[in-house]
């Protein structure tokens, strides 16, 4: 059974960084991707991993946010430098495209102004 655990998150002042962590029950071959809810909004892709290594992002994080994998220690990481208040929101890992039954409790970042 595919588990996603995600942790990190925290209250953070605008400019400061914070590095989330999705921990995987098991090795998943597929694209992985961080997953953002702002308050209010619906749920948006920010960040993808490809089984290439290749990585992508949204607009509103491209050079601030990076992307990681790591195989052996199975998880998945999110880098997050220069954070701004629009950063708020519930962070979740999932595959792209996501799978409905992997979605975890997610990780609360909070960036004050």
């Amino acid at each position: 059974q595919v588990q996603l655990e995600e942790s990190g998150g925290g209250l953070v002042q605008a400019g400061g960084s914070l590095r989330l962590s999705c921990a995987l029950s098991v090795n998943i071959r597929y694209p992985m991707g961080w997953y953002r809810q702002a308050p209010g909004k619906q749920r948006e892709l920010v960040a993808v991993i490809f089984i290439s290594g290749e990585r992508k992002y949204v607009d509103s994080v491209k050079d601030r946010f990076i992307i990681s994998r790591d195989k052996v220690n199975r998880t998945v990481a999110l880098q997050a430098t220069s954070l701004k208040p629009e950063d708020t929101g519930v962070y979740y890992c999932n595959t792209v495209p996501s799978n409905e039954n992997y979605w975890g409790q997610g990780t609360q970042v909070t960036v004050s102004s």
